[in-house]
């Protein structure tokens, strides 16, 4: 079904073959723009906080909904969101219901920390625990690539160590 979205950059993947991957968010909810049609011009007016209007088609991948072969357009406005704290919904069927919003989860205990293809350079998986129960978290080097505070952060980790985490809430 086509939709019609306002919302606020919280951040973006990276820019390749005038697309662009956005996380958004407003003060109701959180989407995933899913390769929106974007110059490379554009790319670089979509920063933290800007309000953009997004037409495309609602779709799923995998579980994750997202809005898909869409365009966008910049509009007046500008709002940042807070981390919501998700951690007492870690292992429920609630947590679902925050998909896409900026989410941290606290003290939780790092039992695993692995790359995709086996070095470093590419995705991180960290495998946490909670209160007996394990939990999966990735950080995407097309969101945080190696260069990034964040990427480091988590390079140097390992399992024993207790974190905090925050991100956006994928499937």
């Amino acid at each position: 079904a086509e939709v019609v979205i306002e919302a606020y950059v919280q951040a973006t993947q990276s820019w390749w073959d005038n697309k662009v991957t956005a996380y958004l968010q407003d003060p109701d909810g959180a989407y995933f723009a899913y390769e929106m049609a974007c110059s490379e011009e554009d790319f670089a007016k979509l920063t933290k906080g800007t309000k953009i209007k997004v037409t495309g088609y609602k779709g799923a991948w995998a579980g994750e909904i997202e809005i898909m072969d869409a365009t966008f357009e910049i509009v007046d406005g500008y709002w940042v969101a807070e981390a919501m704290d998700a951690t007492a919904l870690l292992g429920t069927e609630d947590l679902i219901k925050h998909q896409n919003k900026l989410v941290k989860f606290d003290n939780l205990i790092v039992e695993q920390v692995s790359y995709k293809n086996g070095a470093p350079g590419d995705d991180i998986y960290v495998t946490v625990s909670k209160a007996g129960a394990d939990y999966s978290f990735c950080v995407e080097r097309y969101l945080t690539d190696p260069d990034t505070d964040v990427y480091k952060a988590f390079a140097d980790i390992k399992a024993g160590d207790i974190v905090d985490i925050e991100g956006f809430l994928y499937w």
